[in-house]
This record gives C-alpha cells, sequence and structure tokens, in this order.
C-alpha cells in the first residue's frame, strides 16, 4: 500500500493523525476486512433521465451508477473499462482520504493520467472510515453527464453508532442539462462567454420530469412522459418506522434543498462524521455533500407524501423536483393528494448560514483540532477577465491544470519545467479590497502553480466570497477539499478580519467535513493537518466554475509516497516513463 508511518518523541505532535488510525485499523481489524471486487463499464448511451431523451455516460447501463457497500477497513478494486470510444475518463472517490494510495484519488492532472477509450484501469483502495460518500468523473464536466453514485460504508460489527433506525437508503440529489457537456464547456471557453443557464430539471436519484409540451421541445421522440427512465423515485416506508436517508448533491450548478411533506428530518451525519442531532423541516445540501437524515414514518398511513427538491441561491427558473414517500401497503404510483413543498425562500442567506451554524460534532464523537495553525492561507474567491475569457479566480489567480500530472512529476523529480514554479499568493490585500462592487481585477493571470505544504503542519484556509462581474451578485461556493477531511471553525458575513474573527471560532466541537459551502458574502474558515503524503485539489465543486479555474492544488510530504504504479502514467511528460 505504501503506508508511510513514523513516530515522534512523545512530547512531540504525532506525525499523522490520519496514519494513525490507519494502522489501528490495520493491526486490529485486519481479520475482519473484506475485499470488494467491482468491475464496471463505462460508456454512453441514450436515456431519458427527466423525460428528455439525450446521451448519458452510464456505469454497467445505469445512472446512478452502482453503490459500492462496505464495511469500514475493507479494500474495494474497481476494474473500470472506458468504453466512450471517443473521451479519456477518470473517476474520484469523493471523501475517501486516499492514505497510503494518493494515486488511487483518481484525479486527471493531479494524481493520474485520465483512462483512455479501450483501456481498462484499476482503482484500489481502503475505506478507512465509515459514513456516507460519493463518486464521480473528474475528467472535463463529465460528471453532469450522469456518471456518479454512492459509497456507503458500515461501522464494525461491534461499534454502535449513537443513534438508531429500522433500515437504510441513498439518495442523490442533482440537477440535469439538455445541452451536453461540450458545448457548455465550449460555450465557457469562447469570446464571447456563453454561460451554461439554468439547468431543465432537477433529479431525485436520477429521476425527474421535464415538461414535454414546452415550444422548445421537438418530435415526441425527443421527450416522453411515459419512458419508465423518469417515473419518479419511490422511497418506500413502513409506519411507525424510522429510515436512515443517507443523503447527497451531485449537482453541477445548484445549491439545493430537500424536504418531504410533513415529516421532520433529523441531521445525525455530516460527510462521514457523527452530528450533534438536530431536527429540521428541510435541509439545505450543497454539491459535494453527505448527510444522513432520520426520518421517521408518523403520518397519515393512508396516502402518500412528497418528497421535493427545490433551488437555493440562485432565483430560481428550474421546477421542484419530486419524488414519492410511499406508505407501505399503499401503491407507489397513489399521487400524493396535496401540492408539493416549494422549500424556503431562495434568497435567505440568513436561514442558510444558521443552518450551517447548526453542524456540530456529536458529544460522543467530538476529535478536537489543533488549538493553533502554522500557516494561514487567505482565498478570494473572484470573477475575472483575462484576455478576453471569463474566468474564476482564487487571489487574482485562475487555475488550469497541466499536462502532466503534479504527482508524478513532484514524485519523479522532472528537471524541466512542467508547471509553474512560482507558488500563488497566500493571501490578498484585504485592508483595501472592497468585496462589496464589481472590481476590474486588471492584473489577473492563469497559472498552474501549486501550495507547497510542510509535512504535519497545521494549516487554516479562509475562504472569502466578494461580488462577482454583475453588480449586487455574489454566488455561493461549495468547496471541497480532496485526500483530507477539515474542521469547520466558522462561518461569518462581509469581509474576513485575520485578527478579530479568529477569536470566535469554534475550537470546542467543530463538525469534520470534506466538503464545505461559502455563503454569498461572506467567509468560512477551515483547518487541517497536513499530514497524507500526496498532492491534492481543493476547489469549488460546481463544474463550471472549477472548469473556470476557480481551484488550487497543495503539496505535502510527496517524497514519502510509495512507489507509483506505471498505469497512472502514459500522459505528457509522463510517456518517457513507460518502456514499451
Amino acid at each position: 500500500m505504501g503506508l508511510f508511518l513514523e513516530w515522534r518523541n512523545p512530547c512531540s505532535r504525532i506525525i499523522s493523525f490520519g496514519l494513525f488510525v490507519m494502522m489501528i485499523l490495520l493491526t486490529t481489524s485486519a481479520v475482519e476486512a473484506r475485499v470488494r471486487h467491482y468491475k464496471w463499464e463505462v460508456k454512453y448511451q441514450f436515456q431519458s433521465p427527466d423525460c428528455f431523451r439525450k446521451l448519458v455516460i452510464a456505469i454497467n447501463g445505469k445512472t446512478p451508477g452502482p453503490t459500492i457497500i462496505a464495511q469500514q477497513g475493507d479494500t474495494i478494486i474497481v476494474e473500470l473499462k472506458n468504453s466512450l470510444l471517443t473521451e479519456n475518463v477518470a473517476i474520484h472517490w469523493h471523501g475517501i482520504r486516499q492514505i497510503g494510495t494518493p494515486w488511487s484519488d483518481g484525479t486527471e492532472g493531479v494524481t493520474q493520467c485520465p483512462i483512455t477509450p479501450g483501456e481498462t484501469f484499476i482503482y484500489k483502495f481502503v475505506v478507512d472510515r465509515p459514513g456516507s460518500y460519493l463518486y464521480h468523473a473528474h475528467y472535463g464536466m463529465q460528471r453532469e453527464a450522469g456518471l456518479y453514485g454512492s459509497i456507503r460504508v458500515a461501522v464494525p460489527d461491534a461499534v454502535v453508532e449513537p443513534f438508531t433506525y429500522d433500515y437504510d437508503r441513498t439518495i442523490i440529489l442533482n440537477d440535469w442539462y439538455h445541452k451536453s457537456t461540450y458545448e457548455q464547456a465550449t460555450g465557457l471557453s469562447s469570446k464571447p462567454f456563453v454561460w451554461v443557464g439554468e439547468p431543465q430539471s432537477l433529479l431525485i436519484h436520477g429521476r425527474g420530469r421535464f415538461n414535454c409540451s414546452s415550444p422548445t421541445i421537438g418530435t415526441s421522440d425527443t421527450c416522453n412522459t411515459t419512458s419508465p427512465d423518469c417515473d419518479p423515485y419511490v422511497l418506500t416506508v413502513v409506519p411507525g418506522k424510522t429510515v436512515r436517508i443517507r443523503l447527497s448533491s451531485l449537482s453541477s450548478l445548484s445549491a439545493l434543498n430537500f424536504e418531504i411533506e410533513g415529516h421532520n428530518l433529523t441531521v445525525v451525519e455530516a460527510d462521514g462524521h457523527f452530528v450533534e442531532p438536530f431536527v429540521v423541516k428541510n435541509i439545505n445540501v450543497y454539491s459535494g455533500e453527505t448527510y444522513s437524515v432520520l426520518v421517521t414514518a408518523d403520518q397519515d398511513p393512508s396516502r402518500n407524501y412528497w418528497a421535493a427538491s427545490n433551488v437555493i441561491s440562485r432565483r430560481p427558473t428550474t421546477p421542484t423536483g419530486l419524488a414519492v414517500l410511499n406508505y407501505y401497503p399503499n401503491h407507489p404510483s397513489k399521487t400524493p393528494p396535496s401540492a408539493p413543498p416549494t422549500g424556503p425562500l431562495w434568497n435567505d442567506s440568513d436561514y442558510r448560514l444558521a443552518q450551517s451554524l447548526k453542524i456540530k460534532a456529536h458529544p460522543s464523537h467530538v476529535v478536537a483540532p489543533p488549538v493553533e495553525s502554522d500557516r494561514v492561507i487567505i482565498l478570494l474567491n473572484t470573477q475575472n477577465e483575462v484576455d478576453g475569457f471569463r474566468r474564476w479566480s482564487v487571489n487574482n489567480v485562475s487555475f488550469n491544470l497541466p499536462h502532466t500530472p503534479y504527482l508524478i512529476a513532484l514524485k519523479k523529480r522532472f528537471k524541466h519545467t512542467v508547471f509553474d514554479q512560482m507558488p500563488p499568493p497566500d493571501t490578498y490585500d484585504y485592508k483595501n479590497y472592497d468585496i462589496n462592487i464589481v472590481q476590474p481585477n486588471p492584473n489577473a493571470t492563469v497559472s498552474n502553480g501549486i501550495y507547497r505544504l510542510n509535512f504535519n503542519s497545521t494549516v487554516d484556509i479562509v475562504l472569502q466570497n466578494a461580488n462577482t462581474m454583475n453588480p449586487n451578485n455574489s454566488e455561493t461556493h461549495p468547496w471541497h477539499l480532496h485526500g483530507h477531511d477539515f474542521w469547520v471553525l466558522g462561518y461569518g458575513k462581509g469581509k474576513y478580519d485575520p485578527i478579530e474573527d479568529p477569536k470566535k471560532y469554534n475550537l470546542v466541537n467543530p463538525i469534520m467535513k470534506n466538503t464545505v459551502p461559502v455563503h454569498s458574502m461572506g467567509w468560512t474558515a477551515l483547518r487541517f493537518v497536513a499530514d497524507n503524503p500526496g498532492v491534492w485539489a481543493f476547489h469549488c465543486h460546481i463544474e463550471a466554475h472549477f472548469y473556470m479555474g476557480m481551484g488550487i492544488v497543495l503539496e505535502e510530504g510527496v517524497e514519502r509516497v510509495g512507489k507509483l504504479p506505471t498505469s497512472i502514467m502514459g500522459c505528457g511528460e509522463t510517456k518517457s516513463l513507460i518502456r514499451p
């Protein structure tokens, strides 16, 4: 596995909490651990997830793809055949830290070369923590074509979770476009700039319903409401029983709110970590986030109920996504007699911020963060014009992936330059920058430089939101960190104050996550330990925003990474490493 472990003097910091946990796992649970082997074929095929027929990327003929079901400590092997014929592919295992296997993170350009058409690639990694996770494409904008699915990791047999339920279900929320990813990417890269627009539909576990009577639709072959592909998703419950819903979002643009008509949702898990339970009528789920909510079937059992997904944070033009909560023994197709939930006000930023602040670590499962950090990086998210192209930037640097993956370039110590050696800035001119107005940002540049972190150092990252290039507009950005979990230390409105705001950090019971929202005109502070040898992406999880440059790359302890498999090579300068 290439696992690196090191001990230091007891008076000093343990080299790596994550690796320590992995060591305990390997030494105490080796007998119970299993190898779970999956054989997948990825290919395009015509489907109608919202009744509109288009090409989707399916795994073994399905989208969402197969759910990976495992137990903590198991080894997952995915034998992936790329049958897209004319298109590369890579799959990221979202929330899996890849301790000892950074080459299996599945991030094209960062940890591996893409999988070329006709090629079979083997991902192998350990699921070292229980919880609810995701997988999805990480090449271009393929995720929004349907290449995604869930990972469900159970606790060991002897471990009891701090909540009870009768059965377990998985629901992925998504938004859905009728244009291909190629059309969208071309518009984003063009002069003049062509925005992707709002999605046509919202899907609940791969199913939605578009209005086929729309004048924009051509023939009945294009859009057909009788297609079984777009029958509503049905969640069947038994009266009096409690279901655990592992709820997540892989939307490409939209922030979403989920609600089940007439039922409370008790939040108990976030991104694989137990939460101090709290009850809500509806829950905001940002792209890349996972939650477990408990729902008790305690309403009138003679009828069914709506489950609804609605757009928040952007002015919604997309209809509500609908599914059915089916009370057994009612027929699943029995339509609920009431109107579907419409969700909270889309522009109520105080409501969204208040819900984020509710998420704390469970009292019995608090992992205390280091009380101080060794380095603070403040990242200002802005829209920019660079040489006439519309870009997203971080501290006025817009990110581009290199042709040679960082992990290979750094591990192999390529002597010539394969990416920019100038590191991006750790901060911006926060004293003089006005986040509330449209800024010209005339010095914006494009770069693929990276942040080099001292191994085992504690790093704070503060994400600062600002006005876009449209007046009085600031968007919500969900940021995802590969290879780590981080403590969410705090959220705030307005401009972050590096002197006063750290005094208000939650160091008592902060939740640990891998994806976090930065609310409009606000900031989010997080802390993590750079203890996982490798090279890791950190980026906005909105497809168009990352494509347009909204991300960074972090390197830590790459010299400690084990021998790289040749299967991740073959592109850019790594061609020289493949012997014929």
